[in-house]
């Protein structure tokens, strides 16, 4: 991946939230780069701080400290209204819930069409709507559908009107915030398969954040590991399924349910305690390459220990 154009590089960021007198770490130093055209997995159990980076990284929320940086570009520094707009349209986003993220009160065209609004992309009402109907075929519905509300739709067809819309000002780049997490198993496959092939089309590439495994598997190039707000695990795809080293990833792996009885039957699932797994003289575990391109958060001494056994 290292000779590959860097869309994205994420630099030591954090996000802390006050609550009271104290504060979350909800991301508390995260350090990794995303390709041009690539899918970049993150997964987590809930409150690992997965969707608080995405809506870091898009600017919904002001970083605590660290650097995003676009296309060379500072996400966070000072830009000027004109410089945003420019910004929202390059990067977009499918959010988790397809049912609250769509305006009950508009029809599905001017949903799909805000973004295009907003950027003046349509020079007629009937570009604009040449556009809406375009983007709904694209996705997997009718032109027929432009005039209905949301309340008309089911689970995963309202995130194909997400993802159009997301896709209504031609993004370089979308964050997927557990886009199929609401949906039926059975609908799951076909919105991954959809933006798998929208990604081959349109050259798109995604961060796609969510919790379970083995759809991360299928859909990401690489993936990142995060617990408690920091990443401690990161590889391409197959080598992470592979060879997981860090404690807490092999928990993860180990509850994957398999279609398989005498599997299951025997299947051993691993518990992560991190007080075991805590450095015994301070020492902070920071992301070190263990083989090329299979990072984990360790100590010197364990990363000692991994280049022998690896």
């Amino acid at each position: 991946m290292s000779n590959q154009e860097k869309l994205l590089e994420i630099k030591n960021l954090k996000q802390h939230f006050k609550v009271g007198k104290g504060t979350v770490k909800a991301v508390d130093g995260l350090t990794f780069d995303i390709y041009k055209g690539e899918t970049f997995g993150l997964v987590g159990e809930s409150g690992c701080g997965k969707s608080t980076t995405g809506r870091t990284i898009i600017r919904l929320y002001n970083a605590t400290d660290g650097e995003v940086i676009f296309n060379g570009e500072d996400v966070h520094g000072k830009k000027s209204a004109k410089e945003l707009k420019k910004f929202n349209r390059k990067m977009q986003m499918i959010f988790q819930d397809p049912y609250a993220s769509l305006n009950p009160r508009m029809t599905v065209s001017d949903i799909i069409a805000e973004g295009i609004d907003i950027h003046g992309l349509a020079s007629s009402k009937k570009a604009r709507m040449d556009k809406v109907h375009e983007l709904l075929e694209t996705v997997g519905l009718n032109k027929e559908h432009a005039n209905r509300y949301p309340h008309e739709f089911s689970g995963g067809q309202r995130q194909r009107i997400g993802i159009a819309r997301a896709l209504a000002v031609d993004p370089e780049f979308i964050i997927a915030d557990e886009p199929i997490s609401a949906l039926d198993v059975s609908i799951q496959a076909q919105v991954v398969n959809l933006m798998k092939k929208l990604q081959r089309e349109k050259g798109l590439t995604y961060l796609f954040i969510a919790h379970d495994l083995s759809m991360v598997k299928y859909i990401s190039d690489r993936i990142g590991v995060m617990y408690r707000g920091e990443i401690v695990e990161l590889a391409e795809s197959e080598e992470l399924y592979r060879n997981p080293l860090h404690p807490y990833t092999q928990s993860l792996l180990s509850a994957i349910p398999l279609p398989d009885p005498e599997y299951e039957r025997s299947r051993k699932r691993k518990i992560y305690d991190p007080e075991k797994h805590l450095s015994e003289n301070g020492e902070k575990r920071v992301l070190r390459e263990v083989t090329e391109g299979h990072w984990i958060a360790c100590t010197e001494e364990e990363f000692n220990k991994f280049n022998v056994t690896v």
